[in-house]
């Protein structure tokens, strides 16, 4: 009786054993099935992530054109886009600033061509949504490269240029903005990359302050380039 009793302590201490290894294979499965769910779940939220934000700063819809650089007159001209993108424009250049008023194109242009980008909006669109462009196009970029004016028959309510690279925003906080700053302000397909978009020959005024300034006569000399020397240069 007594060896009938032992026997049966040892079998159930082995079926207490047997049930308990269960257990714990049971509780490491569950865990190691939860951690693999929570690094799913999280590898598809940041996946979401990653996609949603490349779709907001996608730059599909740029327009490009191609535009030889340093036409310089000194007459008005007609441009095909609205605003202007590139092509012939005044000697001088346009400032980098923030204009409350229309500036002239062919200064503007004359930025673009020195490596500015241009945001224009449409002079009836909302003061809290000015302020709110003004807030995020200095968020981002360098400001010594950044126009900013109001535009009138503007065919959208923003429009965002660079030299040869144009998009039509309708949101003053749309990311496509910043997007398009980083990309093109002093980009690649910058003609005078490095050159100053201020400085004593660049002009501070707005479109009705001033036309546009007449060819010089006389001992009179036309703006100089002011460029900065590349990198490459300053080495030397």
């Amino acid at each position: 009786m007594t060896k009938e009793k032992a026997q049966a302590r040892r079998e159930h201490l082995q079926k207490m054993r047997a049930e308990q290894r269960r257990k714990e294979r049971r509780a490491a499965l569950l865990m190691w099935g939860t951690g693999g769910l929570i690094i799913v779940v999280l590898v598809g939220v940041v996946g979401f992530y990653l996609v949603k934000r490349a779709q907001e700063t996608s730059l599909d819809a740029v327009v490009s054109t191609k535009y030889d650089a340093g036409q310089h007159v000194w007459t008005a001209v007609d441009y095909k886009e609205t605003p202007p993108m590139g092509g012939e424009h005044n000697n001088y250049w346009q400032q980098c600033d923030i204009y409350d008023k229309p500036i002239h194109n062919e200064h503007a242009v004359h930025s673009l061509e020195h490596g500015a980008v241009w945001i224009t909006y449409q002079p009836e669109l909302p003061k809290d949504k000015v302020e709110k462009l003004r807030e995020a196009a200095t968020s981002v970029g360098q400001q010594d490269y950044l126009l900013m004016s109001p535009y009138p028959g503007l065919p959208s309510p923003i429009v965002v240029s660079s030299w040869g690279h144009q998009l039509k925003l309708t949101d003053p906080e749309d990311p496509k903005l910043g997007a398009f700053i980083k990309r093109y302000q002093n980009g690649p397909d910058t003609p005078e990359p490095g050159a100053t978009c201020g400085g004593p020959d660049a002009i501070t005024t707005t479109a009705d302050q001033a036309p546009l300034p007449p060819e010089p006569t006389g001992d009179q000399q036309a703006p100089m380039e002011n460029l900065q020397p590349s990198p490459s240069e300053s080495k030397q």
